[in-house]
């Protein structure tokens, strides 16, 4: 039995045994997280040589990082810490029958992409089998123990069950070795003697067998005849459908030379099965970029020919098509809010985000034009009516449409400054709307009315995102927020007769359901991978296993929100369009100094899910804080030393973190708990500062640092607060919190060097400016002055206590000001960077430069992006990849 700890994990239930060792469900102590631990045989503590080879692989391993590889956190000892995947494994489903051939070959799909990533660092798996293969909840396949039968050599681990029993005679580096599981071994793996990457995709064959016929390909009455088989026998392939046989034969030639020679083959063997018709067509730009588009009209039919609509519907091969928008577009970055490029439910209509800040624009798919439909800054995120006549969107602080014809812009309502996480037009003539932090799901007549909350947050909840109200009317699909991170995220479904919520998929995110002739799905991403699961709309509930569809979807970093739309147009053979992923979907950023004339030099500190950013008074370090991901929290990075030092350890969501003007101490956003602070040397663990259930994000302090200004999110609202802050020697003490005048505004951003003035953003006149207010705020003050005009937002005051800067679009202004008594002048702005790129930024303390977030760049993420992709005939090729069933 393991000890009840090992180092800092806390061994909670045993999870199996094996021939290499047994598994552990663990508490990481530090992180607050559950793990695996592999505890190896008690043969390896008194082998140096074996204890050596065990730390230099694992170190080895621990570099593999991809989405179908259980990651590796560490080694103590004798013990490997790994990820902890839930689900099944591959034997225990196969216990059960074989699988469908789909389902086999979407597993496939995954375990060859798993296996490519480990052969292309040079590293042999050894034994893959199904005892090794799990498959989580949501369909997604996680390949355990890469390498570690490189490191086994114990010789009375053999197994009495021949399923899992490896066979080790010999120390690892000698040779005649036999690595592995019999019944799974390469022939030149049987007989002992060196085995390369190409023993993997015998193994790889071998499983793909079982999982479409639910038998082991080799089996014998005892070890020995196992092995026997293995070297001599030819398979059998007789009960292989004919569209998989032939790449099962590949991964089985017994002579490695004339083996198929990369798992990274695997994918165009598959292709060249029988297996829908994907066409591809040339990427166009200059002047004709929507000659693929006049295509794309013409197979959609637009529903205008009268001859398709007397045509029966039969399946159609899936055609595949990727569009440039022209290169007068730039579609917005990824956000958690929804999507920027969406089908009209006839599919005859694309309506899209462009520009900086963005702009409203539909095209007919049979004309050459687009048309602009609002010239509102900041019309984002559209989706349409049911009957495809107008289009929604959210503009500032209104819920705004439009006719698909063009006109004017009708407001909905006023749903205020909450942060806006998608939306849904009902048939009944509503708007279902999302609010993080705010409301929940409220609901709004399209036509213009009050605001009802269908369901409000609860107190672990940052929002219900991305709602979509299933036929009927009885029920809507949203996405369960409570962390920033996309295997974090659950699509959960509302029965609004009676409240009941139910969790359909963890680890899931874009919910939507799409009904067919052959039975209903509902379609979820997972980062990248576009999946689809039957689903029941009477019992709202899922059925059978997940099926990965496409792996290439753009998604954001935060909640995973995938970046596609859906029509069932034409004739319900169905219009699929999305972006796709650009190589930098998980949004990585760099940490720059950039000066005024645009020169960039970077930081060393590695790519990451940077989010916000503070430098400290004396100028030679920064906090940041990390969204998403183990590194999740608020660290510290020593401009000098470029080292990083994590400060919060506790799990959960930490944000926008900030400085005592005497550097001594950091308060940040703790969601769900309100403000805390830490010591910035680490030496004291963090406290409650301001305790909330709201989000509350610091802002500012003042120059003696007695008041604190921070910003509530809650109601839908955001208000400025301040609150007396009491320096108590070795911990900070807040006093009563007192709401500043004026209400909806968008966020206090700064507080100027003499202490007098307060920067914030705010949307009152319908976008978003900088003003500026007296501070703190006297009895009978009341001015108030716009320093932006047009665009104003994320400002800073300069430390020479003259220019007040802030970012608008793509620049970064200046705006000089002075100030007599309670009066406050600016000058008009100028431009102080230009073409800027950032995420997030600050000023630097010499006023010369400013400390960016920026999005890696590389050929393809430099690109401008105008392009989409449409599948046409999706439902056609959903029915043949996950049959429903009735």
């Amino acid at each position: 039995m393991a000890p009840f700890v090992i180092a800092h994990y806390r061994i909670t239930s045993k999870l199996g045994e094996g021939g290499m060792g047994a598994v552990y469900r663990a508490t990481d102590t530090k992180l607050n997280r559950d793990v695996a631990v592999k505890v190896l045989p008690e043969s390896f503590a008194n082998d140096p040589d074996r204890l050596a080879r065990f730390t230099r692989e694992a170190q080895v391993l621990a570099a593999l990082n991809h989405p179908h590889i259980a990651a590796i956190y560490g080694v103590e000892n004798t013990a490997f810490v790994m990820e902890l995947v839930e689900g099944e494994s591959l034997r225990q489903i196969l216990e059960r029958g074989p699988v469908t051939t789909e389902t086999a070959l979407e597993y496939a799909a995954q375990i060859a992409e798993a296996l490519e990533a480990a052969h292309e660092r040079g590293i042999v798996h050894r034994d893959l089998k199904p005892a090794n293969i799990m498959v989580t909840p949501s369909g997604v396949v996680k390949v355990l123990d890469f390498g570690l039968a490189a490191v086994m050599n114990d010789p009375t681990a053999a197994s009495a069950d021949r399923a899992n029993s490896p066979t080790l005679t010999m120390k690892a580096t000698q040779a005649g070795v036999i690595l592995g599981t019999a019944g799974y071994m390469s022939p030149e793996q049987a007989r002992g003697k060196p085995v390369d990457k190409r023993t993997d995709i015998w193994a790889f064959g071998v499983v793909l067998y079982e999982m479409i016929t639910g038998k082991r390909l080799f089996e014998g009455e005892d070890l020995t005849e196992t092995l026997a088989s293995v070297v001599k026998d030819k398979p059998d392939l007789s009960s292989v459908p004919m569209r998989v046989r032939g790449l099962i034969e590949r991964c089985l030639e017994k002579d490695p030379k004339r083996r198929l020679r990369d798992i990274g083959d695997i994918p165009l063997l598959l292709s060249a099965a029988p297996a829908p018709v994907s066409a591809q067509a040339a990427k166009k730009s200059g002047k004709l970029p929507w000659i693929a588009a006049a295509v794309l009209a013409a197979a959609l039919g637009v529903a205008l020919w009268a001859a398709w609509r007397s045509q029966k519907t039969a399946d159609r091969p899936l055609v595949r098509l990727d569009v440039d928008l022209g290169a007068d577009v730039s579609l917005p970055g990824l956000v958690p809010g929804g999507i920027n490029v969406v089908l009209s439910p006839d599919g005859t209509r694309l309506a899209y985000s462009s520009g900086m800040p963005p702009k409203l624009f539909i095209r007919r798919l049979d004309q050459p034009n687009a048309t602009l439909l609002s010239s509102i800054e900041g019309s984002a995120l559209p989706f349409f009516s049911p009957d495809g006549q107008w289009v929604a969107f959210r503009s500032g602080e209104k819920m705004d449409k439009v006719s698909v014809e063009g006109g004017a812009v009708v407001e909905a309502g006023s749903v205020g400054t909450g942060n806006y996480a998608g939306a849904c037009w009902s048939d009944d003539g509503n708007i279902i709307m999302s609010e993080a932090a705010g409301r929940g799901l409220i609901s709004i007549p399209a036509a213009g009315g009050a605001i009802k909350t269908l369901v409000p947050l609860a107190s672990d909840e940052f929002a219900l995102g991305l709602p979509q109200m299933l036929p009927g009317g009885k029920a809507v699909l949203f996405v369960q927020v409570t962390a920033f991170e996309p295997d974090k995220v659950n699509i959960q479904v509302l029965r609004l007769a009676d409240g009941h919520r139910t969790t359909l998929v963890r680890g899931g995110s874009s919910p939507r359901y799409v009904a067919t002739p052959g039975g209903d799905y509902l379609l979820y991403e997972n980062k990248e991978t576009l999946f689809a699961i039957p689903f029941n709309l009477d019992r709202l509930e899922t059925r059978g296993t997940a099926i990965a569809i496409l792996n290439d979807v753009a998604y954001d970093p935060f909640v995973g929100t995938g970046q596609f739309d859906f029509s069932p147009a034409p004739q319900g053979h169905g219009t699929l369009v999305y972006r796709r992923s650009r190589g930098n979907s998980s949004q990585l950023v760099t940490l720059n100094w950039v000066d005024s004339a645009g020169k960039r030099e970077p930081l060393r500190a590695k790519p990451g899910n940077y989010h916000a950013l503070s430098i400290s008074p004396d100028g030679k370090k920064m906090a940041l804080s990390i969204m998403g991901g183990d590194g999740a929290g608020i660290w510290i990075y020593d401009l000098a030393r470029e080292t990083m030092t994590r400060l919060t350890f506790e799990q959960g969501t930490y944000d926008a973190p900030v400085w005592t003007p005497d550097g001594r101490f950091i308060v940040f956003s703790a969601f769900g708990v309100g403000i805390q602070y830490a010591r910035a040397d680490g030496a004291v663990r963090p406290h409650v500062l301001v305790e909330s259930k709201a989000i509350l994000d610091p802002a500012a302090f003042a120059p003696d640092g007695k008041v604190l200004a921070y910003n509530e999110i809650k109601g839908g609202r955001t208000q400025i607060w301040t609150v007396p802050v009491q320096d108590a020697g070795s911990q900070l003490k807040a006093g009563k919190a007192e709401a500043f005048q004026g209400d909806g505004f968008r966020s206090a951003d700064g507080i100027s060097p003499d202490g007098r003035w307060l920067a914030y953003t705010s949307s009152e006149s319908g976008k978003l400016e900088v003003y500026v207010r007296a501070f703190p705020l006297s009895p009978g003050q009341g001015g108030k002055w716009q320093i932006s005009n047009g665009d104003g937002r994320e400002s800073f005051w300069a430390h020479n206590g003259h220019d007040l800067l802030y970012r608008s679009g793509d620049r970064i202004m200046a705006a000089r000001y002075s100030a007599r008594g309670d009066t406050f002048a600016a000058e008009t702005p100028r431009v102080w960077l230009d073409h800027f790129s950032g995420i997030a930024w600050t000023l630097a303390r010499d006023d010369k430069r400013a400390l960016v977030f920026a999005p890696i760049e590389s050929a393809e993420t430099s690109k401008p992006d105008h392009e989409v992709v449409f599948l046409l005939n999706f439902l056609d090729e959903l029915r043949r990849r996950v049959p429903a069933g009735k």
